[in-house]
């Protein structure tokens, strides 16, 4: 079976880099037009493409990430077809004793993970209600279904709690025709943050990391893009509220 996405409009946040970037460009080889967002904005500039548009924003800003779907709408004229909320991480924090976090450090990596899958779906459902159709796909994590690698207390909470929203909205909006699922990565090296936490780790931990892999491997922004796919295409047609664990086998 041949999966395209022709005549279809995805948008892709966290798109600058990582999983982000390798989504939206495989949404564009198989037709869609995809917007894509980050606050990256340089290497976000470099996602160019007669059919990837591409924005600045911030997403912990609720009204410009409404703004941002709604700049979709109307320059497609129809509504989103596909939601891939990517946009995430643990804001450059590291593992500390919880009576160390402070307030704003936990609502950070709350707002970043969690704040912006509620807000951009919640900014999304209407349009997608009125077509009676879409996929809402959220990039959970191994985080999401036991303690974190990062020792991030609010980032482990807020994937837990993804994964949460993500089955509530599949029972709410099932009956719309959308369907509402999750991937859940597991260890990939794809940026700064996560070659600070590999490096952290030591050989030791390196070695047992891997050794806990049933392939035997990382994984790569390219896995985890096709499972993203495979939920957003019809051949998850009748898949709703479900989390995949991409982590080649723990």
């Amino acid at each position: 079976m041949n999966i395209s996405f022709e005549g279809q409009v995805v948008a892709v946040t966290g798109a600058a880099i990582g999983f982000g970037r390798s989504i939206v460009t495989t949404f564009a080889s198989l037709g869609a037009r995809v917007f894509a967002c980050d606050i990256r904005g340089e290497e976000l500039a470099t996602l160019a493409a007669p059919n990837v548009d591409t924005q600045v924003v911030d997403l912990t800003d609720r009204a410009a990430a409404a703004d941002w779907i709604r700049h979709i709408e109307t320059q497609s004229g129809q509504a989103i077809d596909v939601l891939v909320n990517n946009a995430g991480g643990v804001a450059g924090q590291a593992p500390r004793p919880i009576e160390e976090v402070s307030d704003e450090q936990w609502d950070r990596v709350i707002e970043i993970n969690l704040g912006t899958t509620f807000s951009l779906s919640r900014a999304a459902a209407p349009g997608m209600k009125r077509a009676g159709r879409g996929a809402i796909v959220n990039i959970s994590s191994g985080a999401a279904l036991q303690a974190s690698l990062t020792g991030v207390q609010a980032y482990c909470s807020a994937k837990h709690a993804v994964l949460g929203l993500t089955r509530q909205l599949a029972h709410e909006l099932g009956p719309h025709g959308i369907r509402v699922n999750s991937v859940a990565p597991g260890f990939v090296r794809t940026n700064e943050a996560t070659e600070k936490q590999w490096a952290a780790m030591g050989e030791t931990r390196q070695r047992t990391l891997l050794d806990g892999i049933a392939l035997r491997r990382f994984g790569t922004p390219e896995d985890i893009t096709r499972a993203v796919i495979f939920f957003a295409s019809d051949l998850a047609g009748f898949v709703n509220g479900q989390i995949l664990s991409v982590d080649g086998g723990r």
